[in-house]
């Protein structure tokens, strides 16, 4: 069994994180640390837990009690808290926060999370940074692309994410009343996974030159996002879907769908669904993830997996709930 230890376990991603790993057949928690709710049942934060477990959140931290663990906290709180608690060699690291995303793979021997780009070096791996959710659903939309050298022109990137991405901390723009019925763009052409984006695209593509013109949405909706894109490609649509086809053959969770998909499809799972089509010289593609699994603590897990030579579905196999 893998014992875990979970730092700022209170947040949304840190809940996701609770429900997989207390399911996980491989997986024990040894404890889940809290600043804010320390010595409190684990189901009165998260309340889907009810039933579940009774553990209480730590104020304490037990690094010899485990064998892996979880930063959830806020972004520059990882850097921090490493800073500050020396842990034991053995312990491996998967960071959920921005902190180490960077030029990770030279880093201080951290790798970056995203395993449809870095499988083999993360069965090494003893720290990741686990990809932000942005990022991940566009890499996914992109890479195969730049693996065979395509992406030569402008790329045209719409996204739309649930109000969980903006984490579980009230703020104007996750208030119920701003958000129901209401759309909004920020951070446009200027969202910080845009670094990351194209520092993983140069590591299959190293040339690439081209603008990534992306376009983030707020959306009325609580989980998933939704991106769309278009660039000039002179491949067919069969080109394209045999290229996207052979790049995820391996990969058990993007999977190339022939249908236009739809959010709730892969809403409450850790799958990511791409979707093609060819007008004209212009290549349309669809990739749908949801913001808090696959985008965040399901491809966290997906990661433990790996790095403790497990197969990288377990405890992952969940059912999308579509009706």
């Amino acid at each position: 069994m893998i014992n875990i230890g979970i730092v700022g376990g209170a947040g949304y991603t840190a809940g996701e994180l609770i429900r997989i790993l207390l399911n996980h057949p491989q997986a024990r928690l040894a404890w889940v640390h809290s600043q804010s709710q320390g010595n409190k049942p684990l189901a009165n934060v998260h309340t889907d837990l009810w039933g579940e477990t009774e553990m209480v959140f730590s104020q304490n931290f037990d690094f010899e009690a485990i064998d892996a663990i979880f930063l959830c906290s806020g972004h520059g709180e990882s850097q921090k808290f490493l800073s500050e608690n020396p842990l034991p060699a053995r312990v491996k690291v998967i960071d959920l926060s921005t902190d180490f995303r960077y030029n990770a793979s030279v880093q201080d021997n951290w790798v970056y999370g995203l395993p449809e780009l870095n499988k083999n070096l993360l069965s090494q791996a003893t720290k990741v940074a686990n990809p932000g959710c942005f990022a991940t659903a566009i890499q996914l939309a992109l890479l195969p692309l730049a693996k065979n050298q395509k992406l030569r022109a402008d790329v045209q990137i719409h996204a739309i994410t649930g109000s969980t991405g903006a984490g579980q901390r009230p703020t104007e723009h996750s208030h119920f009343s701003w958000r129901n019925n209401n759309l909004s763009v920020y951070k446009p052409f200027q969202h910080q996974h845009l670094h990351e984006i194209t520092q993983s695209i140069k590591q299959l593509q190293g040339d690439f030159a081209s603008r990534l013109n992306f376009i983030p949405l707020r959306g009325d909706f609580t989980r998933g996002i939704f991106v769309t894109a278009f660039t000039e490609c002179d491949w067919s649509l069969a080109q394209a879907q045999a290229c996207y086809q052979s790049y995820y053959q391996d990969t058990p969770f993007t999977i190339l769908v022939q249908q236009n998909p739809d959010l709730k499809q892969v809403v409450n799972t850790n799958k990511c669904f791409i979707y093609l089509e060819k007008h004209d010289n212009q290549l349309f593609i669809i990739s749908l993830i949801d913001n808090l699994l696959k985008g965040a603590s399901g491809q966290a897990v997906q990661n433990m997996n790996l790095m403790f030579g497990l197969d990288e579905t377990m405890g992952l196999k969940l059912k999308s709930g579509v009706f």
